[in-house]
């Protein structure tokens, strides 16, 4: 791709900038905290001769995100487009009141990396306000597991823990949640099973952090209940991929059905479900479940 000038790269922070205010006219969603540079701005891209602006253009956009628990949090993105932007990456801060300090580091750390990944290039701030959105409540309630990623040593632990979630639904029917389960679960490299129908079940195994991240997506779906109804977890000395297929009691993630009936062909044959975790070596979790011995 051949370099974009400068006036190029302007005249994409205009565009993009008008897009923003178009999209939220109000103040308290989007707001351009520096007047003076998006003026210089706008000079330049218009005049040929003009001097290359001497600060960056900073805005603010507001987003309000729901948690799970149906309250709606705000965060404050602080932007700042460098002056080579998009060719580089906006400069974002993502704030929240709700928000730890290391929690607030863990975010803006991930949205960075999403950023990288996603948009090298091209305008992006639309895709990371959405992102923010989508994304930005789950960090609120990673209690424990955010605040220690600070240090090293935590780190070191979070890339070398296996997990297995064992999820408990009232029922599991819609067609697209069902998909969002096994497509979640292959990106994040997860195996275990998913049986639809009431009660739903959902088991995920893989690295600690994938199965947080698919829960944090699920749980953010609309269900009348959902729970974890066990978690297992194994320190792995090396976290090699070789040590983490061998925890792995399933191969991938596949729906199954076990005889289904009932009106709608939807409640499963418990006993099947309960051979099929005995076969898996995860017979005990059938009582957890259900409350039951299996037979």
């Amino acid at each position: 791709t051949t370099e974009m000038t400068n006036h190029e790269e302007a005249e994409i922070q205009i565009s993009e900038l008008d897009l923003l205010s178009s999209m939220f006219p109000y103040e308290e969603e989007f707001a351009v905290t520096d007047q003076l540079a998006l003026a210089e701005l706008k000079h330049y891209a218009e005049n040929e001769s003009a001097e290359v602006p001497s600060s960056k253009v900073q805005f603010i956009l507001n987003v309000k995100a729901e948690v799970p628990d149906a309250s709606v949090v705000e965060f404050s993105m602080a932007c700042a487009l460098p002056f080579k932007y998009p060719t580089v990456l906006p400069e974002i801060t993502v704030r929240s009141s709700l928000l730890s300090r290391s929690q607030q580091i863990h975010l803006n750390s991930d949205l960075k990396t999403y950023l990288m990944q996603n948009c090298s290039g091209e305008p992006c701030m639309l895709s990371a306000r959405q992102w923010v959105k989508d994304y930005a409540a789950a960090y609120i309630d990673k209690e424990l597991s955010s605040s220690s990623m600070t240090t090293a040593g935590a780190m070191q632990s979070e890339a070398t823990t296996f997990t297995r979630l064992w999820i408990y639904s009232h029922h599991i029917y819609n067609k697209q949640k069902r998909k969002n389960i096994i497509d979640w679960a292959k990106e994040l490299s997860l195996s275990g099973f998913c049986m639809p129908g009431k009660p739903g079940v959902v088991c995920v195994e893989g690295l600690q952090s994938s199965c947080e991240e698919f829960w944090s997506r699920v749980r953010r779906l609309t269900w009348k209940r959902i729970l974890i109804r066990h978690r297992e977890d194994v320190s792995l000395e090396g976290g090699g991929h070789a040590e983490i297929q061998s925890q792995r009691k399933f191969s991938t993630l596949e729906e199954k059905c076990f005889d289904a009936h009932g009106a709608r062909g939807n409640h499963m044959d418990l006993g099947q479900l309960y051979n099929f975790l005995e076969e898996k070596g995860c017979a005990d979790i059938f009582q957890m479940y259900f409350g039951v011995e299996g037979h």
